[in-house]
């Protein structure tokens, strides 16, 4: 969605408004939060996201101002649509590419009959564990602040549910993939397990979350297109103010 588009809209953000945002690849979640609440400035409002998206990866993101955050549990209970790309014949401590590839494995001998198998035995109700390398709390401090220390956990098994684990396209080493599933589902995890699987090793390259609940990336608006679009209107405001005050001097 452009400027242009926003400027076809009325907001009522300490009201309530839910925002669509695509995500900028290295930008954290909270990073996204935290700009979009000081664009709102000098307004002292509620802002707030409904699912993390990990730094590397990038598309739909739901905030929330003002009133609508009361509804952040809901819609971040939602199910996800994601698409991405792995990398088969090596892993990496984080399951993807915030740290560097610990392990090689040969690939060759991988054909797609195998990989396209090797996706059924993840649909379903199953279980994971989180990355070492997630935001998860263990005793009020996040997983990847420990394993960012050295720091070995011992994480537990969470159980999620994949209803749709397609490959997309195979060109070795890198495997592109569509999944939906539900709140609260590692695709890092996901894909580490898939290369376990295949008795080899995998790391996630790419990911990109393209709906959650009725909600969909095409919708969403870009961060610099709605900070842009909310300077414009705070430097409106401000010129309203000042002629009024002019016109009452």
């Amino acid at each position: 969605m452009s400027v242009e588009k926003l400027q076809e809209r009325i907001f009522d953000f300490a009201g309530g408004e839910l925002l669509l945002i695509n995500k900028p690849y290295k930008w954290t979640s909270f990073d996204v939060v935290g700009k979009i609440r000081n664009s709102l400035k000098p307004q002292k409002l509620k802002v707030g996201h409904a699912g993390t998206l990990d730094p590397l990866a990038t598309g739909l993101l739901i905030l929330c101002t003002g009133k609508m955050t009361k509804q952040i549990d809901t819609f971040q209970a939602e199910d996800k649509e994601y698409t991405g790309t792995m990398v088969l014949g090596a892993t990496t401590p984080s399951f993807d590419m915030e740290t560097a590839v610990d392990a090689e494995f040969p690939f060759g001998h991988l054909n797609e009959e195998e990989i396209h198998a090797a996706a059924i035995p993840f649909t379903g109700d199953i279980q994971q564990y989180p990355p070492a390398h997630s935001a998860v709390k263990v005793n009020g401090e996040r997983l990847y602040v420990k394993a960012r220390r050295g720091e070995e956990q011992e994480l537990r098994l969470r159980s999620v549910t994949v209803s749709t684990f397609e490959i997309t396209r195979i060109a070795l080493p890198e495997v592109d993939f569509r999944i939906v599933c539900s709140k609260g589902t590692y695709i890092r995890s996901l894909v580490s397990d898939f290369g376990k699987h295949l008795n080899n090793g995998a790391y996630l390259s790419k990911l990109t979350r393209t709906r959650s609940g009725d909600f969909h990336l095409a919708d969403a608006i870009e961060v610099t297109d709605l900070v842009t679009y909310l300077r414009q209107k705070r430097e409106e405001a401000a010129i309203e103010r000042q002629t009024l005050k002019d016109e009452n001097a």
